[in-house]
């Protein structure tokens, strides 16, 4: 499988690129520094450089020609702007579904976040509340578009713990608990070969399924 990250420097980024070079998948990373290049080639990917807040749906579609499949992973970080949630974490993944519709690439997962899907409560940080605003429209935007086997993924909240390789993988709502960063991408490089569960908004935790499991038991059949 060849398969595009967006985002390809950050930390869920780069370690599905390792999980997914480890399996034998293709795997281009986009970046948007050329200095990031070598984190790139150590987790076994290819880097290319393209800044998706610049970058052309032409220039992006390029990118993917021939991929089997898109991961959006790109956000706009901590201590970014309440601008940057709307051109990264919402402007971005709009920017990555078009160009996959003209590429013909036809797998989408989205990263999300538990939270996404309805307003933050009232009277809280300005950026958490964009940022949510954020992710919202992203995933409304994949949800409207019918070319497209989209699986949205909205992981509690991230740890830099050892993966364990089991968690809770659910429809919404689910308890929010935190996750390792490590087990977000094993449940992606799964979502990428399960296509029954296309169409799906799904949230993750910790918990006691393996992996594997876990995505097979929300797969339709």
């Amino acid at each position: 499988m060849r398969v595009v990250i967006a985002g390809g420097h950050g930390q869920i980024a780069l370690l599905l690129a390792r999980v997914l070079a480890d399996r034998g998948d293709d795997v281009l990373s986009l970046i948007r520094k050329p200095e990031q290049s070598g984190a790139i080639e150590a987790a076994g990917a290819t880097p290319v450089v393209l800044d998706l807040e610049t970058a052309s749906r032409a220039a992006v579609a390029e990118a993917l020609a021939g991929a089997d499949a898109a991961v959006f992973a790109a956000g706009a970080g901590p201590g970014s702007t309440i601008d940057r949630k709307y051109t990264v974490d919402k402007g971005g993944s709009v920017l990555l579904a078009d160009a996959c519709e003209e590429a013909g690439t036809g797998r989408f997962v989205q990263i999300s976040s538990m939270g996404a899907g309805a307003p933050a409560a009232p009277g809280g940080d300005p950026v958490w509340a964009a940022y949510i605003d954020a992710k919202t429209q992203a995933e409304d935007d994949l949800k409207a578009r019918g070319g497209l086997a989209w699986t949205i993924l909205r992981p509690g909240g991230l740890t830099d713990d050892a993966g364990t390789g089991t968690v809770t993988l659910a429809a919404p709502p689910v308890p929010r608990a935190s996750v390792p960063r490590a087990d977000v991408a094993g449940v992606i490089a799964e979502l990428l070969t399960a296509p029954g569960t296309a169409g799906l908004t799904l949230e993750l935790r910790s918990g006691p399924m393996p992996i594997r499991d876990a995505v097979a038991a929300v797969a339709r059949t």
